[in-house]
């Protein structure tokens, strides 16, 4: 875990885009030492020290390599990436590497990341609890996901988020085609309530023309999308289907 003496040593943030920032203020107002750097910045100082990488997936090898072609290795390196896996980082050369993903969107450099949970993993056993022990630190809950399930707990991360926003465009720009007046204001209170019947009942919170085996009112949503916006048919059949077999689970 992260321990006193962890506290007293250094975290170099590098990567001052909106996850970077958001951690660094995180780990100034737990009474971390931080320091944030662009990852244009330079690469002194870093030896004994544990450092972060909040940069893009693509560029957190070629960074660590950067680091490793130092003389000054850090004690601990890591990432924030959801789905890179830790051998992305074995170029720097450290003693150890981890990573700490915040499953949390965050919209802006000031993001409160407290009470969050975080998907951590470690090199090793002493990794895994420092990882474990900064999350904590900074406000979040960690739980730990292997290597070998990085990749399918960052589809499930993103279907959770991403295509959720994705979703609700598609009607809200339904609505907005047939002259309903903001659709987000109309649509807010019907998803909110679902959301939170999830959040309560998971699969049995589901309801609507599928769930109940209306196949007449299903056929009448097809009929128009092929009539109106035949571009979003498979759209529609895709989650019509899948909501079909949620709904056979959930009988």
């Amino acid at each position: 875990m992260v321990t006193t003496t962890d506290r007293a040593e250094a975290i170099t943030v590098i990567g001052a885009g909106r996850v970077g920032r958001s951690i660094a203020i995180a780990a100034g107002r737990a009474g971390l030492a931080v320091e944030l750097r662009a990852r244009t910045d330079g690469l002194e100082g870093l030896v004994g020290t544990t450092v972060l990488l909040c940069v893009p997936d693509q560029e957190i090898a070629p960074l660590a390599g950067r680091i490793g072609r130092r003389s000054g290795l850090p004690r601990l390196i890591g990432h924030t990436s959801g789905a890179t896996r830790l051998d992305a980082l074995a170029g720097s050369s450290s003693h150890g590497s981890f990573s700490l993903h915040p499953l949390q969107t965050v919209p802006d450099g000031e993001t409160d990341l407290g009470g969050c949970p975080a998907a951590v993993s470690g090199s090793d056993p002493r990794a895994l609890d420092f990882a474990a022990g900064l999350a904590g630190a900074l406000g979040m809950e960690p739980f730990p996901v292997s290597e070998a399930d990085r990749a399918i707990y960052h589809a499930a991360a993103s279907i959770a988020s991403n295509f959720l926003v994705a979703l609700e465009e598609t009607a809200a720009g339904l609505l907005g085609e047939i002259a309903v007046e903001d659709p987000r204001t109309v649509l807010a209170p019907l998803v909110g309530r679902s959301l939170q019947n999830w959040i309560e009942r998971g699969g049995a919170a589901l309801t609507g023309p599928i769930a109940r085996g209306d196949t007449a009112t299903v056929e009448l949503h097809r009929s128009a999308l092929a009539e109106r916006r035949p571009d979003l048919s498979d759209f529609y059949e895709a989650l019509a289907l899948r909501t079909s077999a949620l709904a056979g689970e959930s009988r």
